[in-house]
């Protein structure tokens, strides 16, 4: 969304063409494209209907094979390594620990992952997507076209990782976001962590000039221009849902996670700094309890 967000600090935000790294570019994290049959309902809010089977072709498909290899020039994808420093860090991972991405996109998290050592499996929506990631994995890193939703991962890794917007947020039918998360702490051995990233309601209705907030839902909306490898443009509609912190440790909680810390993020400088109106998103730790 050209300068919806504020421009301090936000090197890693723009788009090609100046649209800026909208709350859902480019990836396993994104909204719907340009006439896909009743996008809209009256208010701006989505056609959830398209949504509600698994089984549906996705409305972010036709975005992903658009954009292709384009998405890793997007400059928001350069921050890779510090996240992973990060998270490395946060939750203690180390080789021989299973990951699962959901959400993984071209892999680039779990590439990074993998060549430290750790094994990861990840997940996308999007068949390019998964195709790019598996072309020269390294070793440890393994894809697979599959809707976060209906995923039937049972106490299987040591650690989730659902990353800029990699699925959550992007269900903008009512109660679907709730299905990816009870679907990832199913995947979670007990004691296992959760490394989620959400975008920032309040941020989103402070900043986002250029989009629409439907505050019934939660839910952002824009329409901007993205690019294929060969510079080719298409318009699309961008949908995602945004989060309060206390929103996040009630929806984590139903499914049998305690948030362990909620801290202030954007892309490539991954912290633990306090909950904020300032920050784009928000990167959420939980660990799953119990049996």
């Amino acid at each position: 969304m050209p300068d919806a967000r504020r421009s301090e600090g936000r090197a890693s935000d723009e788009l090609p063409g100046g649209s800026s790294r909208s709350e859902a570019e480019a990836s396993p994290d994104h909204r719907h494209s340009e006439g896909s049959a009743s996008d809209e309902l009256p208010g701006g809010s989505s056609r959830s209907e398209a949504e509600a089977s698994p089984d549906h072709r996705h409305w972010f498909e036709p975005i992903a094979e658009h954009l292709g290899e384009a998405y890793l020039r997007y400059s928001f994808t350069k921050g890779t390594r510090q996240e992973v420093d990060h998270l490395v860090a946060e939750l203690g991972l180390a080789p021989g620990m299973r990951v699962l991405d959901v959400g993984c996109g071209p892999g680039r998290h779990a590439h990074e992952l993998a060549r430290r050592g750790v094994t990861v499996h990840g997940i996308d929506i999007s068949e390019p997507f998964v195709a790019i990631a598996g072309r020269d994995a390294p070793q440890g890193a393994t894809f697979e076209r599959l809707d976060a939703r209906a995923m039937a991962f049972d106490a299987e890794f040591d650690v989730v990782i659902c990353l800029c917007q990699g699925a959550f947020g992007l269900m903008t039918a009512d109660g679907e976001d709730g299905a990816v998360v009870a679907a990832m702490a199913r995947a979670l051995r007990p004691g296992g962590r959760l490394a989620l990233s959400a975008f920032n309601a309040y941020f989103a209705v402070k900043y986002h000039e250029d989009a629409t907030f439907d505050a019934s839902r939660g839910v952002s909306h824009e329409r901007t221009e993205i690019r294929n490898p060969a510079g080719e443009v298409r318009t699309v509609d961008l949908w995602t849902g945004c989060y309060t912190p206390r929103e996040l440790h009630l929806l984590l909680g139903v499914h049998g996670l305690q948030v362990d810390s909620i801290a202030s993020v954007e892309p490539g400088r991954y912290g633990d700094g306090e909950p904020t109106v300032e920050s784009p998103e928000y990167l959420v730790l939980a660990t799953r309890h119990g049996p």
